[in-house]
């Protein structure tokens, strides 16, 4: 480390134009970053003063869209997405190939997908219509199926979806990518009319707000969707450290999660290596390879499975076979967003 390291110092405000409040606010901020406590109350005062005085539509790297929805500012493919893409189609062709007849694959698409008239106008879109019809093509001639969300997600789209200020779907969309899945996968979904829905918390700000901590944002609602009659909690087991015995939980939410920052992970917990799901009820066995967006979703796949376990390749760094035997499972569902399947380079794990 370099202790000589001349500090930013403290710049003065010569000016109260656009430009020169835009001038402002890039060397305080640095300013701030080196020397200020408060950092917090600092960038959230910036994004105001950018939102509501100079009316800017980003801040922090993000699209403060329509609806008061949020957006990550890029979209198009750089250059190492460019080139991670490929070796995921073929890592998930592989998959198919190995296991025929056997392999889902759900590629959640990002609410910009969803949304395009909430982002703010002349932000570069990916076209992400483009490569989920190439790999749906990929997927199918592999053996495997493709579990497309696109058409159910878009005609709910005035439900309550996905987040406001974080980059995962809500509960409701994870049971639309539910309905959609169980169809494809011959199992016969339960209705919405099953569940009682428990507006657990409406304090939620999640990773898009903590880059712009603008308060103009109204918080999103976690929810959690209970059976309405004979519900039971499944025994949940989680792998922390390979080699070691899992710790055990009674159900899969962990409430304790509500009354701190990271709301999301009242679902699960935190992301783990490899996580097991002992229903207690009849029916066969499931083995998702998921990110995050699984942990909301998982819950509506317990009714229709006696075991399932959830593999996240981004937190083993050994082969997934030197864990499970797929052949002991009867479906396989590769469940991801969109945006980290292009550019996750551990999903090539699974071409090992």
């Amino acid at each position: 480390m370099n202790w000589n390291t001349t500090l930013s110092q403290r710049p003065s405000l010569s000016s109260v134009s656009a430009d020169g409040l835009n001038k402002f606010f890039t060397a305080y901020t640095k300013y701030v970053k080196d020397q200020v406590a408060g950092r917090d109350n600092w960038v959230a005062l910036q994004s105001t003063v950018e939102t509501k005085v100079m009316q800017k539509e980003q801040s922090g790297g993000i699209l403060l869209g329509k609806q008061q929805m949020m957006f990550p500012r890029t979209y198009g493919l750089v250059s190492s997405e460019t080139r991670t893409l490929p070796k995921n189609t073929a890592a998930l062709e592989a998959l198919c190939q190995r296991y025929p007849g056997k392999v889902n694959v759900m590629l959640v698409p990002a609410a910009s997908a969803i949304y395009p008239e909430n982002v703010p106008a002349g932000a570069p879109l990916l076209d992400e219509d483009s490569y989920l019809d190439s790999l749906s093509d990929a997927v199918q001639a592999a053996g495997g199926r493709f579990v497309d969300v696109r058409q159910t997600l878009t005609a709910h789209k005035d439900e309550y979806i996905y987040y406001r200020t974080d980059h995962h779907w809500t509960t409701q969309g994870a049971f639309l990518g539910y309905t959609a899945a169980a169809k494809k996968m011959g199992i016969y979904p339960l209705s919405e009319d099953f569940y009682d829905v428990e507006h657990a918390s409406d304090k939620f700000r999640g990773t898009f707000y903590s880059k712009v901590l603008y308060n103009g944002i109204k918080p999103d609602t976690i929810d959690i969707w209970h059976l309405s009659e004979n519900e039971t909690q499944p025994e949940v087991e989680i792998y922390s450290t390979f080699g070691e015995e899992p710790t055990i939980h009674d159900g899969m939410y962990f409430r304790e999660y509500l009354d701190v920052k990271d709301k999301y992970s009242t679902f699960f917990g935190t992301n783990q290596p490899m996580i097991t799901i002992r229903t207690g009820h009849e029916g066969g066995k499931l083995l998702m390879f998921k990110d995050s967006y699984a942990h909301c979703f998982a819950p509506f796949m317990t009714e229709h499975y006696s075991e399932i376990t959830m593999v996240d390749l981004r937190y083993i760094q050994i082969s997934y076979k030197e864990l499970i035997d797929v052949s002991d499972y009867d479906q396989v569902l590769f469940l991801y967003n969109a945006s980290t399947f292009m550019s996750d380079e551990n999903i090539k794990k699974l071409s090992y």
